[in-house]
């Protein structure tokens, strides 16, 4: 079973953005010496209590202080961009750090209707396009469009020696058949998503098309895991993330992740606990034995190369010791 961590780069209540990206750092720094396979960070743009909006100025400062690990976007918001910008961007990256950087995509705006307008013109039709940039985009990246082109003459400059791999990142069919379609990775947010997720993974394995850059399906499954010493421990931390997300449904929680103490003393309506129960379900709690045995489970539906943890807790100092108890599980039963 293969690990990686996904990082939304979450404020708590009583930090700074500032402080949230040095955990960032730290938390890839932790992952390489832990021997995740990778870190990926995501974008969200003036979204409360998720500090990184600039993927690429994060992976610039991450790839400088980490060796090994590989990094990348999860995921750069491609209607918002044009292909050729963000190909000279990871083209620069993979230069940078040569065999590490992955290029992740989805088409979610990352932020509100007035962020979208602010970000870019038309975004519904660049969605509506995505596939047609995407292919673009690969393009660029594999600097191999056909003689006929009319980008064949150029170049998304500087161009590495190890190209980023590109990854389709999503919850849907759709997203499914644009990875298998065009021969690239594909990543699943589990932990976003309510709908047949092994249904959708079997869609893309089913109907991948390999090609010399792949020449076989790659997987990962996105998963919020909360993992402590013991089950009551792991209960209790991810109170914080839950109350958060009810807080941001409501308009609040703009000052971060509130304290273990808070969402323990929180007075949750009705309609709030109903809705914490459904966090719970989607999240697998519990000591490293627990969490192990759960993904094991949740591998046997997806049948997935990989697991991306993504972790949200008050505490980074909590967060850190999640993920250092999930690999030391890992390696003692591997």
């Amino acid at each position: 079973m293969k690990l990686s961590i996904l990082d939304q780069s979450p404020r708590s209540k009583d930090k700074t953005s500032g402080q949230a990206l040095q955990a960032s750092m730290h938390l890839a720094q932790n992952g390489e010496r832990l021997g995740y396979t990778r870190y990926w960070i995501a974008e969200h743009h003036d979204f409360s209590g998720l500090s990184c909006s600039a993927p690429e100025v994060m992976l610039g400062y991450i790839g400088a202080h980490t060796e090994t690990i590989r990094i990348g976007a999860g995921a750069v918001l491609l209607p918002h961009y044009k292909p050729y910008k963000v190909a000279e961007v990871y083209n620069m990256l993979a230069t940078l750090f040569p065999g590490r950087i992955d290029l992740g995509v989805g088409r979610a705006p990352g932020g509100s209707a007035e962020v979208t307008m602010a970000l870019s013109d038309h975004y519904l039709q660049n969605a509506f396009n995505m596939p047609e940039s995407f292919k673009e985009l690969t393009h660029f990246i594999n600097d191999d469009f056909p003689s006929d082109h009319k980008y064949s003459k150029i170049s998304a400059a500087p161009v590495p020696s190890i190209s980023p791999q590109p990854w389709v990142l999503g919850t849907s069919i759709k997203s499914a058949k644009l990875a298998a379609e065009n021969g690239t990775a594909y990543a699943f947010g589990h932990f976003m998503s309510d709908k047949d997720g092994p249904d959708i993974m079997n869609t893309y394995i089913g109907n991948f098309k390999p090609n010399a850059k792949l020449p076989q399906s790659e997987s990962i499954v996105a998963v919020s895991v909360i993992c402590a010493e013991s089950t009551e421990l792991a209960e209790r931390l991810a109170l914080s993330g839950f109350l958060w997300k009810l807080q941001l449904a409501k308009g609040e929680g703009k000052e971060g992740v509130p304290s273990v103490e808070e969402a323990e003393n929180y007075p949750y309506t009705s309609v709030e606990q109903e809705m914490l129960e459904a966090m719970r379900r989607k999240t697998i709690i519990g000591n490293p034995i627990e969490v192990i045995e759960q993904l094991g489970e949740l591998q046997t539906e997806y049948n997935n190369d990989e697991f991306m943890i993504v972790t949200i807790t008050h505490s980074y100092k909590d967060r850190a010791q999640s993920y250092e108890l999930l690999a030391n599980e890992l390696l003692k039963n591997g």
